[in-house]
């Protein structure tokens, strides 16, 4: 696996798209590696419109730790987290913080849970 590989764009000689960037530093419209940046990228740490790893930045997140606009992991945050502590716009886990929060435990502008606390301080199920 190369230390870096970068696959943008077109090919200018066969004149397509490059295929997927691999290695540990793996930057591309498609990228897998260590650290991945691009348009689709998966790895440990991966940015990019559709991210996929441990800790996932982007768009549409997927991992462990995963933020942006649609995070999913077991801490989101962004735009409509969804995880085992979900904070942000939407909140949805079985802790969510945020401004629409539904979890087992939620607080937040409007919340909804067995136990949840909203903006007004009322207190829902038991």
């Amino acid at each position: 696996m190369p230390l870096l590989d970068i696959a943008y764009g077109p090919d200018p000689e066969r004149g397509e798209k490059h295929g997927t960037a691999h290695g540990i530093i793996a930057l591309g419209d498609e990228a897998r590696g260590w650290l991945a940046l691009g348009g689709k990228a998966s790895g440990y740490i991966a940015m990019g419109a559709r991210a996929r790893g441990l800790i996932a930045m982007g768009g549409i997140s997927r991992g462990v730790i995963a933020m942006g606009g649609q995070p999913a992991g077991v801490l989101a945050m962004g735009g409509a987290p969804a995880g085992v502590v979900a904070m942000g716009g939407a909140a949805v886990g079985v802790l969510a913080v945020g401004g629409l929060a539904l979890g087992v435990l939620a607080a937040g502008g409007r919340a909804a849970s067995l136990f949840s606390v909203d903006r007004g301080h009322h207190r829902n199920g038991r």
